[in-house]
């Protein structure tokens, strides 16, 4: 059975590891297909790829994008996809746009409850300034002791209702699954669970994606529970989606997942990958 990882960051946007890095980590922990899916950003997917070849690791390309629908933000994967199309690029560095503003916000609301500097603590943990993101500034808050690790910053700061949480309108879905169809690529749901929709939330949401042309839901990710694994393939199976399965791993001791440590995705679904030549 193949250890297939679609789902990963590194240094390029919120990851703490560089692509050759993460490449070589995924390989250790017996990675047979592997994606670096970095946020709304392709620039580290040449140094995956030639990575992942050097390690004998087959490799696709891959990038997470933000998008807000119905006021909130989802994230959609997409795999193996031209990183070169014009029309991807241009719509990620779009979605890429505004960043740095809405960092310098969070580090206001920050600053006005004690906590200064935050601006400048995050972009040590930057390796793209055009790609500060809240992780980074969990990071921070963490090193400050603010709080004991990156969960626990999660659950006090930075997230709608508490302080540093500053919204940003992201890409639409349409236009987030046409950039990547349009590319040759598979849309996909990143980490259904973790969006909190209501049932009709999220069966408007899915069949708008399907609608778009939107093949595939992660079934099995490291923002998951088991319990949701059992729902997801649920999902999948009544909606028709390809099924994908992703640790997305940012750095270790911080993701819940290490890179290829998940269970495998259950028999009775079809994996995104079914068709991939191997």
């Amino acid at each position: 059975m193949l250890n297939v990882d679609l789902h990963c960051h590194s240094t390029v946007s919120d990851g703490a590891l560089a692509p050759s890095e993460v490449a070589a980590r995924a390989k250790a922990n017996g990675v047979d297909v592997w994606a670096l899916t970095d946020h709304d950003e392709v620039g580290g997917i040449a140094q995956a790829r030639d990575a992942a070849h050097a390690l004998g690791m087959r490799h696709v390309t891959g990038v997470e994008i933000s998008v807000t629908w119905a006021s909130k933000t989802v994230h959609i994967v997409g795999l193996r996809f031209d990183e070169t199309d014009e029309n991807l690029v241009r719509g990620l560095a779009g979605t890429r746009s505004g960043r740095e503003r809405r960092a310098h916000e969070m580090a206001a609301q920050l600053a006005a409850i004690g906590i200064p500097g935050a601006f400048e603590g995050a972009l040590t943990y930057v390796g793209n300034p055009d790609l500060i993101s809240r992780t980074h500034f969990a990071r921070y808050l963490v090193e400050r002791g603010v709080c004991r690790d990156t969960a626990d910053v999660f659950r006090n700061y930075l997230i709608e209702g508490k302080p540093g949480y500053v919204p940003h309108r992201w890409a639409r879905l349409k236009d987030a699954v046409g950039w990547i169809r349009g590319a040759g690529g598979i849309a996909v749901v990143a980490h259904p669970g973790r969006y909190n929709f209501s049932d009709l939330e999220l069966d408007a949401f899915l069949n708008e994606f399907k609608q778009l042309g939107g093949a595939g839901i992660e079934v099995v990710t490291g923002s998951h529970t088991p319990e949701e694994f059992v729902r997801f393939a649920e999902v999948a199976r009544r909606y028709g989606f390809l099924a994908s399965r992703g640790s997305d791993f940012h750095a270790a001791g911080e993701s819940q997942s290490d890179l290829g440590t998940l269970p495998p995705l259950p028999a009775s679904l079809v994996p995104v990958w079914h068709d991939w030549r191997m």
